[in-house]
């Protein structure tokens, strides 16, 4: 198992989830983040934002995919995510160990 963690621009993150619907996933987080890659030398382009020398708003899709399927969920990820200007996003392929656990919290309550 592999986990691949997609870097993106928050308007795309739509549009991404929505190529994955059926993609077979073994589990899926969403959260929003803020950073910045090799554009942070533009960012005094922003001087009238909020963002002026600051972080940059990305939201961060992770995903728990089988071996076979990751070439196949990295592809969507980027025919979707990728805009051919500065800052599109990252992708990350990680190794992932055996699961531990699951916690089924209705049961436990």
């Amino acid at each position: 198992m592999k986990q691949v963690v997609a870097i993106v621009k928050p308007f795309l993150v739509e549009r991404i989830l929505e190529a994955l619907r059926r993609a077979p996933l073994e589990a899926c987080s969403v959260q929003e983040v803020k950073g910045f890659g090799r554009q942070k030398s533009y960012l005094d382009q922003y001087t009238d934002s909020e963002y002026s020398l600051a972080f940059l708003p990305k939201v961060e899709i992770t995903l728990w995919v089988d071996d076979i399927r990751v070439e196949e969920i990295v592809r969507k990820i980027v025919e979707v995510a990728r805009t051919g200007r500065m800052g599109d996003g990252k992708i990350f392929v990680l190794p992932v160990g055996a699961c531990e656990a699951e916690i089924d919290i209705a049961a436990s309550s």
